[in-house]
């Protein structure tokens, strides 16, 4: 597990959340590039280190917690999530958000059931094991249906005592408002450029001022793009690529990543078109005289394709036609 002396911009923001005392529930926003996850998971050993203000690291209770077998932590995340973190590796059966042995016989989940939070309410009211009070960690905490949120306000509002809830989401604005309003915010931005740049560099990643703009500046979303091969000279060449409707490269992609890159030559095509500098890619990487009408209606495609990505779509062929409707965008303008 990657922490603040691996990531070093998340030891401010550690501290601050360590030593929150104004409130038991919190909503933690910001990208999970900047290190969202790894900053609510040292925050919830922080508040249960045994030798304060902590994380110790050398306590039963962070060992435990390092162990994920913490008795008085509990993360409530969605399958999906679980996947793609390795969480169920070593993890407790109680933590996994199927209970029912056929998570290899269906598609991963992409919320956190109702079940799942129920029972999570049912041990927040029991006592702390260790006598540090109880942490109800929820990542993404908008993968919660409306019924399952529903469910959680009452333990917002009354949570027993010693009682700490961190719920972690990319904008607070997906969550529902009564959620919200019983919840303080703590925001993660990116690190500074240099601070950025500087940990790419020692990653071994080139490119890093060009692949950060790609990302949001976002110095993990940016070293992921590298690990699925798209490093910053593949990167500039992507708009190029939808000009000629060369699809080969996205369409070895996971689809929802191929989609999102798309969105980004799009809003870049957009902002180009319509005499603006462009945000993802650097000046000159995306060719002029596209139709900005066409553009639109691609946008409004390329959402609705995001908004369904679990469909079970050919992905190669949906990211063909897809990129071949952007292409007319070029041969209209």
């Amino acid at each position: 597990m990657l922490d603040e002396r691996d990531l070093p911009w998340l030891a401010q923001p550690l501290a601050e959340l360590r030593d929150h005392a104004r409130s038991h529930a919190l909503i933690l926003h910001g990208g999970a590039g900047s290190g969202q996850w790894e900053l609510a998971r040292r925050a919830a050993q922080a508040w249960l280190c045994e030798k304060p203000p902590g994380p110790c690291g050398d306590c039963p209770s962070c060992h435990l917690a390092l162990a994920r077998s913490h008795p008085d932590l509990k993360v409530l995340m969605p399958e999906t999530a679980q996947l793609a973190l390795g969480w169920n590796e070593g993890a407790d059966e109680g933590d996994a958000d199927a209970g029912d042995g056929s998570r290899g016989k269906r598609k991963p989940s992409r919320e956190i059931k109702i079940d799942t939070v129920r029972a999570a309410i049912d041990w927040a009211h029991t006592s702390s094991s260790r006598g540090r009070g109880k942490v109800l960690l929820f990542y993404p905490a908008d993968a919660m249906n409306t019924t399952s949120a529903n469910a959680l306000l009452k333990t917002l509002e009354e949570p027993a005592p010693g009682m700490r809830l961190l719920l972690c989401v990319q904008d607070p604005e997906h969550l529902l408002p009564t959620v919200r309003s019983r919840c303080q915010r703590v925001r993660l931005g990116p690190p500074d450029a240099a601070t950025a740049e500087a940990w790419l560099a020692a990653q071994g990643v080139a490119g890093a001022r060009a692949l950060l703009k790609a990302s949001g500046g976002e110095p993990l979303a940016a070293k992921a793009l590298v690990e699925e091969g798209l490093d910053a000279a593949t990167w500039g060449e992507l708009p190029g690529q939808v000009v000629r409707g060369d699809s080969r490269l996205l369409a070895a992609l996971p689809l929802p990543r191929a989609v999102r890159v798309l969105q980004q030559v799009c809003h870049d095509a957009m902002a180009t078109a319509a005499g603006g500098p462009p945000r993802f890619f650097e000046a000159g990487q995306v060719p002029g005289g596209a139709s900005l009408a066409t553009l639109a209606e691609w946008s409004r495609e390329l959402a609705r394709v995001a908004r369904h990505d679990e469909h079970p779509w050919n992905a190669p062929l949906r990211v063909e036609a897809l990129m071949t409707q952007g292409q007319r965008a070029w041969a209209r303008g």
